[in-house]
């Protein structure tokens, strides 16, 4: 499977999907112009992974901030790794957030409730 990797910009987040070396991150900052045409190929990504995954999987997200719009793709992300992990599969989800940075780590709290994966977290 090919891997993504997407260079962050100001209003974009940095997007690293390697089934091969088991590397999926999310970081930066996530609220671009259009969000759905942004995601979309990601959301393609994860939805070709959830059909031949690695047997462990830790996803990290590390971000600075994100906007409401970018809310839904990150749930839909990890509702499908929620399958994973309802299907045997190991799932972790690292939820990074700056020191002091409430709102972050209530969205990974939030995330946390709504999906059956692990998550832990920790501060950057």
């Amino acid at each position: 499977m090919e891997a993504i990797i997407l260079k962050g910009t100001y209003d974009t987040p940095d997007v690293i999907l390697n089934a091969e070396q088991g590397v999926f991150e999310i970081s930066g900052r996530s609220y671009p112009e259009d969000t759905a045409e942004f995601y979309i190929p990601i959301l393609e990504w994860i939805n070709k992974y959830v059909d031949n995954p690695n047997s462990d999987t830790k996803f990290t997200f590390k971000l600075d901030y994100f906007n409401s719009s970018s809310y839904k793709p990150f749930l839909d992300i990890l509702v499908k790794l929620g399958k994973l992990n309802a299907n045997g599969n190991s799932v972790t989800i690292k939820w990074y957030y700056k020191d002091g940075d409430w709102d972050i780590k209530e969205a990974g709290e939030e995330f946390s409730e709504i999906v059956d994966v692990p998550f832990t977290y920790a501060t950057f």
